[in-house]
């Protein structure tokens, strides 16, 4: 941590008006971009894809429940993984508490991974999650929805990832869906974020920001290179499968 610069109540008063009007205005520009992103577009889901799930096979649109809008958290988790990438585990601890509110706005929320069901219900259990989360290792879903690519097109600088090629440490990549569904069963893609457009998600970061040191990665290897299996924390034997 740098030496801070200590001043009179006075100025520190001072100081903290001038960049409480900027956070202003951060927060108006974030009101006119959500406003724009709920404008976009939609484009109608042709295929209907079908899940593995812990009771049986389910269709995209059988994922939405009751409500009429869904979101789809693309969990990094090959099928020949023995546990979820570390990463989109801290994810999931913030939104897995989430769940049962946004139920109350209209939104259902399920989790997609390539793995095998029983590997992640197993996984699932260990972790201590209760979110729904569903196998999409019998279709092309990931694929679709641009989280899954090959082993080529990773080591060619290939990737497809947040509309634009070039490459990721592995073959699965993090991002989030929504989805709308209408009155006769039609399902649409409404939007997708992937890279550093999955932070909204993560509240720790925005905790971390309020603190002299912030999130303190510049001399990491990348980002959430500190983060952790949440019963891992303090276990140095752990490897990071990313290093």
């Amino acid at each position: 941590m740098n030496a801070p610069k200590v001043v009179s109540e006075a100025d520190w008063l001072t100081a903290r008006k001038e960049l409480l009007e900027k956070e202003k205005e951060l927060s108006r520009q974030r009101d006119e971009l959500t406003r724009l992103r709920q404008e976009l577009p939609w484009r109608k889901v042709e295929q209907s894809y079908e899940f593995d799930g812990p009771n049986g096979i389910r269709s995209l649109l059988e994922l939405f429940g009751e409500s009429r809008q869904l979101l789809v958290y693309h969990f990094m988790f090959a099928p020949d993984w023995k546990e979820g990438c570390k990463a989109c585990s801290l994810v999931a601890d913030h939104y897995d508490p989430l769940v049962i509110h946004l139920k109350a706005r209209d939104v259902s929320m399920v989790t997609v991974s390539r793995a095998p069901i029983e590997t992640l219900d197993a996984y699932k259990q260990r972790m201590g999650w209760s979110f729904d989360w569903v196998s999409s290792l019998n279709n092309q879903f990931n694929r679709d929805f641009g989280v899954t690519f090959t082993e080529e097109e990773k080591n060619e600088g290939r990737m497809n990832y947040n509309y634009r090629l070039g490459s990721f440490p592995v073959t699965e990549c993090p991002g989030i869906s929504s989805f709308a569904r209408n009155e006769d069963g039609e399902v649409f893609h409404t939007y997708s974020a992937y890279s550093r457009g999955l932070e909204n998600i993560l509240g720790i970061y925005n905790l971390l920001d309020l603190v002299p040191k912030g999130r303190d990665e510049a001399e990491l290897p990348y980002g959430m290179a500190w983060g952790r299996h949440h019963d891992q924390y303090g276990d140095e034997t752990v490897v990071d499968p990313y290093a």
